[in-house]
């Protein structure tokens, strides 16, 4: 498995560096799938990282209670 990414940022700039590889016509065949695969766990890390700001933010604002 790849390295996991420091944070965030560093995730959304990998993702956007293998998507300019794409549509720049860098990848081959080879390495296609590779990167597909990649990307799609890199973007499922950011999914999550996501999701618990989204939770930590309605728990620091009182659960979205009134």
């Amino acid at each position: 498995m790849e390295k996991q990414p420091k944070n965030y940022g560093e995730a959304i700039a990998e993702v956007e560096a293998i998507l300019a590889r794409f549509s720049g016509g860098e990848l081959d065949v080879d390495t296609l799938a590779a990167q597909v695969k990649r990307a799609t766990e890199l973007i499922a890390w950011c999914r999550v990282r996501l999701e618990k700001a989204e939770k930590d933010v309605v728990e620091a604002l009182g659960g979205g209670k009134e």
